[in-house]
Formats: structure tokens, sequence, C-alpha cells
């Protein structure tokens, strides 16, 4: 008797970049096994010049461009060129990754529970930009990096997975953010993983990890 075994369902992604995309490749390069449960389908940028464009097009990803400056002061217009988009390519899950740009309720709400960002700070501490400088300048001894759902006000949907290193005395922005960036490098595919395998469920407002281990599962992230 010959057995079929159907193959797994992959969800299909749509990364969302303004620049070089570190955190799109990280994605990349986690959804190139076979075995993981989501699948990069497109990368879309809304500035034709981002450098991540030319790395998603070297790993073999369709690339799309809608830029922004075409609509104007038009948000929404914008939006809705960019829903078109991911619509026509059949998308599951969006991830943000230095992506530039707020979006409207009518958009988020569209994504609800299948739009997630990274953040390089400590949620809720240090929203908005300048992290690393912010934190240098509060004195804070941990800083780190968060993925969370996305919701219409910036920074503050549910938290999905967070890392945190210490901050040594004679760090700068710039040797804070590298060490960082490894940190976001580790979470932000992990966290697709559990969003793709419908592991993570929002109860009163906090993510809830199916399966997890009452301690935090264990994540490969540098810790000095």
């Amino acid at each position: 008797m010959s057995v079929v075994i159907k193959p797994m369902h992959r969800k299909r992604v749509a990364i969302l970049i303004s620049g070089r995309g570190s955190n799109m490749a990280a994605l990349i390069a986690a959804a190139a096994d076979p075995a993981f449960p989501a699948e990069i389908a497109c990368v879309v940028s809304n500035r034709p010049d981002a450098a991540g464009l030319a790395h998603a097009q070297a790993a073999g990803i369709e690339t799309c461009v809608i830029d922004h400056k075409a609509f104007g002061r038009d948000r929404e217009a914008f939006e809705r060129a960019l829903a078109a988009e991911l619509a026509a390519r059949d998308i599951d899950i969006v991830c943000l990754a230095g992506f530039m740009r707020l979006f409207t309720p009518w958009f988020v709400s569209h994504w609800e529970g299948r739009m997630i960002n990274i953040h390089p700070a400590l949620l809720p501490a240090f929203k908005g930009l300048d992290t690393h400088e912010r934190a240098l300048a509060a004195g804070v001894k941990l800083h780190g990096a968060t993925v969370h759902f996305v919701v219409p006000e910036m920074d503050s949907g549910p938290i999905i997975v967070q890392a945190a290193i210490p901050v040594h005395d004679e760090d700068t922005p710039a040797t804070l953010a590298a060490r960082v960036l490894a940190a976001e490098h580790c979470i932000y595919p992990q966290a697709l993983r559990w969003l793709a395998e419908g592991r993570l469920a929002v109860v009163d407002g906090r993510c809830k990890i199916a399966g997890a281990k009452r301690s935090a599962e264990k994540l490969t992230s540098p810790s000095s």
C-alpha cells in the first residue's frame, strides 16, 4: 500500500521594507528551510532605491515598489494600492522590516492578527526613533528588541517575543545597535514561525504562545 504525504501548507509572507532590509534577510534565510512553516512570497518597498530590493531579487524573491511619494499626502490611497498588490499574491502574513510608514486604522484593521513588526527596544520603553541614543541617555542597564503585533498606535501592539542584552559602560549608539540587531535576527524568524504555525493568540491584550513552556522558549541571541 502506498502512502501519500501531503506537502505542508506554508503561509505566504510579504515583507515590507524601506531600506537595506537586514531583518528581511534574516527572514529570507529562515524561510529557505523547507521545514519552515512560511515562505517569503514577495518583498515590497515604498522606496525605489531601497537596498534590500537587490538582496531579495538575488534570493529569487519577487519584489514590488509602491512609491508613497506618488500618492502625495493621501495615505489611504497608498495603502489601497499596497493592499491590492498583497491580495494579488494571496498573502497570509505581513512582516514589517524597517518599513518607515505609519498605517491608517483601515489598513491595520484589515491585517489584524496577521501583521507583525520588530522594534529595536524593549517595549513599552523607547517607542519611536533613535532608540539606542535614548537608551544610553537614560542610563538603562538592559536594552534589546521586541517583535509585536501591529495596532493603530505606534509600537503599541501585543508583544510576541523580546530579546534583552546588557548595556556596557563603553557602549556607543553604534555598538549597541549592532548587538541589538544581532538579537533581532534571532527573534524575528521565531516570531514568524509561531504565527505561521497558528500558535499565537491575543487574550486581554496579551500575546499567548500555545505549547510554550512557562519559562520562555530558548532563543539563541547575543548576551554581551
